[in-house]
């Protein structure tokens, strides 16, 4: 039996003694000093003893620490007693663990003496009712927030998704509430508005995940960044089509309404770099590195300093495979823009395959279309395995109702691409993953029309990470 001494005083001390009664463990004993005695029903009488004296006296209370306890917790409602009380659990017991309940932000540089700040904790609590706050787990595991909970809104971007599309990497959705009923998560279940989500994870990449799951449309190109940059490698694109480049990232500049930077690497056409200079009195950032560079040199830091969300490039900078390597490894949305107006594109072109990554990243995809007012249209391609993309179907239609957007589903007996290349312009969205990275000539004789992306080079793509 392990024996606890608690010294009480105070309607505090109390509430605590009648919670500690409430709480079954047949492993301690209690033993209570009170300063005015007062009955608690629940009390075991084998399992706690009461006194009742004033542990400000040194003889009453070294007499009762002849025994060897594990532990002292304080709960009393005057600090001068409480500091009288540990010296003389200091004078009997040197290395005892004091707990103290501390309303007064006392101090203390015994290692022995745990100080519990009430303040904080009354104030972390009524955190917790704050409307759009985490709320934390705050003693379990280690409480730092590897264990969050988080309320669905109706209009999330989580709505309607099943748990298995979801990409999970550093966190886990680990227990479902719906109805005041515990759900236990499983692939196939779907998130309900007005779900309550149990999270476990890297506190970090868990605060980034309940930003996600509360974000609504018209944040775009949050959470991935909050800038826009174009970047223009003069040995790579063409001179003559970096105007009609610049014209289009400034048309969605003013569509977005976030900041523009212009990168611009290796520079060697002096007109055309003043002309993009003269934007700086339109509020753009341009950025201009003299030194030979290539992308991969610059890139990533670029990114990181600019705070970047989506990246703007031109088709022939895409078609390059390093290139395409290193917007890639960033995991930020690329818009990679034709020689066709954008300012004239109405509709988003998604082609369903048989994985489920449009599913991932369909609340960007309604993000995007609602910001620049496109159409949302599907292809199904008809003669492929059709499962998995019924349940893709089934998402979007959720969430046109939630967004009162409204989608088209094209079922094609032949190859969507084929279809496609017949519309005179639209936007087409893939999910950018690791598969769009490996060189055209391998992807030549593929099925897989997300391989196939460069097929519809003539028209804007954009490419959008699958992962959180």
């Amino acid at each position: 039996m392990k024996k606890i001494l608690i010294i009480s005083s105070g309607p505090v001390g109390d509430h605590f003694i009648q919670r500690v009664t409430e709480t079954y463990s047949s492993e301690n004993i209690y033993y209570i000093i009170q300063t005015k005695e007062k009955e608690f029903k629940d009390a075991n009488p084998a399992r706690f003893k009461f006194y009742e004296f004033d542990p400000t006296s040194f003889y009453k209370l070294a007499n009762l620490l002849k025994m060897e306890f594990i532990q002292v917790i304080i709960a009393m409602d005057n600090q001068i007693e409480i500091e009288n009380t540990i010296k003389n659990i200091r004078v009997v017991k040197k290395q005892l663990r004091v707990v103290v309940l501390n309303q007064w932000n006392m101090t203390n540089e015994d290692a022995n003496v745990v100080l519990v700040n009430a303040n904080e904790i009354l104030a972390s609590r009524l955190l917790d009712y704050l409307p759009n706050v985490p709320v934390i787990a705050q003693n379990v595991g280690i409480g730092e927030g590897e264990i969050m909970e988080v309320l669905v809104p109706f209009g999330s971007s989580f709505v309607y998704r099943h748990i298995g599309v979801i990409e999970q990497k550093n966190w886990r959705i680990v227990a479902i509430y719906r109805n005041r009923k515990l759900i236990m998560p499983s692939r196939r279940r779907m998130i309900q508005p007005n779900d309550t989500l149990l999270l476990v994870g890297d506190p970090a990449v868990l605060r980034s995940v309940y930003k996600a799951i509360k974000r609504e449309l018209g944040q775009f190109p949050e959470p991935f960044g909050t800038n826009i940059l174009l970047y223009i490698d003069m040995n790579i694109i063409n001179h003559s089509n970096i105007p009609g480049l610049v014209r289009r990232a400034m048309y969605i500049h003013e569509k977005f309404k976030h900041e523009l930077i212009i990168k611009i690497v290796n520079p060697s056409d002096i007109e055309i770099i003043e002309d993009i200079k003269s934007l700086r009195d339109l509020d753009v950032v341009v950025d201009i590195d003299y030194d030979s560079n290539d992308l991969r040199a610059t890139f990533l830091h670029d990114v990181k300093s600019y705070h970047v969300g989506l990246v703007i490039v031109s088709r022939e900078m895409f078609a390059d495979y390093h290139v395409r390597k290193c917007l890639y490894d960033v995991h930020v949305p690329v818009l990679k823009l034709s020689e066709k107006s954008f300012s004239k594109v109405k509709d988003v072109a998604l082609i369903l395959s048989d994985n489920r990554d449009l599913e991932k990243i369909s609340a960007t995809i309604f993000d995007i279309s609602e910001q620049l007012n496109f159409n949302i249209e599907l292809y199904n391609y008809m003669n492929e395995h059709q499962e998995e993309k019924e349940q893709v179907i089934e998402h979007f239609y959720n969430l046109s109702t939630i967004f009162s957007k409204s989608i088209k589903v094209f079922k094609e007996s032949e190859n969507p691409i084929r279809a496609l290349k017949q519309k005179e312009n639209f936007v087409q969205i893939i999910p950018f993953t690791n598969k769009l990275t490996i060189r055209h000539i391998y992807a030549l004789f593929s099925i897989d029309s997300e391989k196939l992306y460069f097929k519809l080079d003539d028209y804007h793509q954009i490419f959008i990470p699958v992962q959180l």
